[in-house]
């Protein structure tokens, strides 16, 4: 019933909506749909706020859940029970789907949703998109019969959320370090997505950067993007030069004795994902600053943020559909 809906969606190829267009986001434009659908869009921060105005924007039925602190800016049509959410074309979770108990990470709301009942709630054949869904709600969705994809796994998600990721941490490090990024020793662990859309920003601001990373060939390219390379499994008595450290890999890297060897006024800012790539007990102990900071894009640029989200469903909506 639900794929029949979606196989009479109409993508743009020349057209977009006007506040689109006035915007002059033709990316976007060329991605959202003439047919007017329906959406649910439960729970998180400000980047689910936003991508739900986004996709009213674009003309479509846009039905939210668990967001009611959110503030008035936003003109939703909000729900306190989840009737209705069965004749959705999609329903989309946040990032992360889901609390460690179970519940529907829903920061902007009072009320406690368990992930179960939003499932027991949908229908066979629906669309959900969800952040980091875990498996056992994933594979109870999939023997519901419901379509079930993570939009966090999508390469064009993960490059794009850089982004936004990359300049909150350089936002934290010229807020934290009592002195400009020019002229600054930086190191940079990893050489991933994030890795070198830090490298690249930081460079441009004159900083002095270097970046680990355990691939051979990984080391190569940054000695010829013009960092300084060095391996990540030989940084053991060469850290004490840094005033910034910022780690992306999510391993554990800058362990008691790595620690030990940064100069106590290095400022550390961990992008990796729970429990992060710092023993921050240790830091903790030797008085070195250490920050995890997690969810940048939704704390930095939620506008950006849902927007990327809102174009990764849609490329999800159009393989469905395929």
């Amino acid at each position: 019933m639900h794929r029949s809906f979606l196989r009479r969606i109409v993508w743009h190829i020349s057209g977009c909506s006007r506040k689109s267009a006035a915007s002059g986001n033709r990316k976007g434009c060329c991605q959202a749909m003439k047919r007017e659908l329906h959406f649910w869009v439960l729970g998180g921060d400000l980047r689910q706020v936003k991508l739900a105005r986004q996709l009213a924007e674009d003309g479509h039925l846009v039905q939210t859940c668990a967001m009611e602190l959110r503030g008035t800016e936003e003109e939703l049509t909000g729900s306190d029970t989840l009737r209705g959410i069965e004749w959705a074309n999609c329903v989309i979770l946040p990032l992360p789907a889901a609390r460690e108990d179970g519940m529907l990470n829903a920061p902007l709301s009072d009320r406690r949703l368990p992930i179960t009942d939003i499932l027991a709630a949908m229908q066979p054949g629906q669309l959900l998109c969800a952040g980091k869904l875990p498996c056992r709600f994933v594979q109870a969705a999939e023997e519901k019969g419901l379509l079930v994809r993570d939009y966090f796994a999508r390469e064009e998600l993960a490059i794009a959320n850089g982004v936004p990721t990359a300049e909150g941490a350089i936002q934290i490090a010229m807020e934290e370090l009592p002195t400009t990024l020019f002229g600054c020793r930086v190191l940079v662990i990893g050489y991933g997505r994030l890795g070198k859309l830090l490298a690249q920003r930081l460079k441009g601001l004159g900083a002095r950067v270097t970046v680990s990373a355990r691939n051979y060939a990984d080391l190569a390219w940054i000695e010829a993007s013009g960092y300084a390379p060095e391996h990540t499994e030989q940084l053991d008595g060469w850290l004490g030069g840094y005033s910034l450290v910022i780690n992306t890999v999510p391993a554990l890297v800058l362990d008691g004795a790595r620690l030990s060897d940064l100069d106590r006024n290095c400022l550390i800012i961990d992008l990796a994902s729970q429990p992060g790539g710092v023993d921050y007990e240790a830091a903790a102990r030797l008085g070195i600053k250490a920050i995890h900071a997690l969810s940048l894009p939704g704390k930095v640029a939620p506008e950006t943020s849902g927007r990327i989200i809102r174009d990764t469903v849609y490329h999800i909506m159009q393989e469905v559909d395929a």
